[in-house]
């Protein structure tokens, strides 16, 4: 019987050893290394959407962090929950541990960034399609170069979509206005993006352009993940749903005012000076008390046909709706330097203030619901007549 060589069998152990090592690392290398989450389990040994949603969360906020990007966390389903009461908080914990706020059921998740932020990272699109994110890029053009003078601005990044696992990671770009606010754009797609990249119907923003006041952030941890959220969430999802902004429509305006020049004396440029003062002033106040306004009557005019305060105007006009009428009113706009000129009416019927700044008056219309009809009450100073208006619209 021949002898065995242990030396050869070794060698041939240690060679099949070497290649099925191989063999493993090839196939983890492209097959399992590409589906990154898909082998994460739950205790009952399946995976889970919410925890390959969360990974994607997860890759995206570290890609983020990386880039010093300071993102927000502006998802309004992800922000109810958090503020919600704590019992219910902690009883979704329960349900679901490993993703209780982030992972809301919805395909999307929305972030919101300055864009001056965005402008100081330019490899963070190249570092997300490394790491396997599909992009699209939603561009507009810059109203903040729009004006009377010129109809036209050059394009700007507005949304961009990350798609990663059938997830959505929507970030919203924030532009600061002349006004002191931050916009963003209307998602509008071009006739050569794809639509079924994302469920665009399900998207928090974009349907229509946004402005909102600079919300005050805070770093925590949702879902072991570290994220900035809104210090005053309910206030940021109440001006949410009261963001829509209507543009200025420049074009209308330049045909209007060709038409019927605009006064130009140092009079009138002064009075319209003085106006824009005070109205800023009054949503200072107001926004102070958390009390919605809008302009009205010949200030919502001059806006809509103009785009400017009308020159031969002696006041500025906005409305606010009796139910959210406060009694600290007066005293908020004395208390700014205002003066209160007149009174007219009762709460419960016709309301009317004027406030005194600078030698043009606010008047302040409040304006009730009575069934399908809105109106506001009017009384004559010299004879004290009373009004009541309908609005048409």
């Amino acid at each position: 019987m021949p002898r065995v060589n242990r030396t050869l069998v070794f060698v041939l152990l240690l060679v099949s050893s070497c290649a099925f090592l191989l063999f493993q690392l090839y196939y983890y290398r492209n097959y399992v290394s590409k589906q990154t989450g898909l082998h994460l389990l739950n205790p009952a040994g399946h995976v889970t959407s919410s925890q390959v949603q969360w990974q994607t969360l997860k890759k995206f906020l570290a890609l983020a962090q990386y880039f010093r990007l300071p993102l927000f966390l502006a998802d309004t389903a992800a922000l109810t929950l958090l503020s919600q009461d704590a019992l219910r908080q902690r009883d979704r914990m329960m349900r679901e541990p490993h993703c209780s706020f982030l992972c809301t059921g919805r395909p999307i998740t929305s972030f919101v960034l300055s864009a001056n932020q965005w402008k100081l990272s330019p490899g963070f699109l190249l570092a997300a399609e490394q790491k396997g994110f599909e992009l699209l890029e939603v561009r507009g053009r810059d109203p903040r170069l729009a004006s009377l003078d010129t109809l036209s601005g050059e394009e700007i990044p507005l949304h961009f979509l990350f798609r990663l696992h059938g997830y959505i990671i929507h970030v919203v770009l924030l532009y600061e206005r002349s006004g002191g606010y931050l916009w963003h754009g209307v998602l509008r797609l071009k006739a050569n993006v794809d639509r079924s990249f994302a469920p665009f119907m399900l998207l928090d923003y974009g349907r229509h352009a946004g402005a909102y006041d600079r919300p005050e952030l805070m770093l925590t941890v949702v879902d072991n993940l570290d994220v900035r959220v809104p210090r005053n969430i309910s206030r940021f999802l109440a001006q949410q749903q009261q963001a829509r902004f209507l543009e200025c429509r420049y074009h209308d305006a330049r045909s209007f005012l060709q038409l019927y020049p605009d006064d130009s004396s140092a009079a009138a440029v002064e009075f319209q000076r003085k106006a824009k003062t005070l109205l800023r002033l009054a949503a200072q106040t107001l926004g102070g008390l958390d009390v919605p306004f809008w302009i009205s009557s010949g200030t919502c005019l001059g806006w809509f046909r103009q785009c400017s305060i009308i020159s031969y105007s002696r006041d500025v006009d906005i409305g606010i709706f009796i139910t959210d009428f406060r009694p600290d009113i007066m005293t908020a706009f004395q208390d700014a330097g205002l003066s209160l000129k007149h009174k007219f009416g009762k709460v419960e019927d016709s309301l009317e203030l004027s406030f005194l700044g600078e030698d043009v008056k606010l008047d302040i219309f409040f304006f009730y619901k009575d069934g399908d009809v809105v109106w506001n009450g009017g009384t004559q100073a010299k004879s004290g007549r009373k009004f009541n208006h309908v609005p048409v619209l």
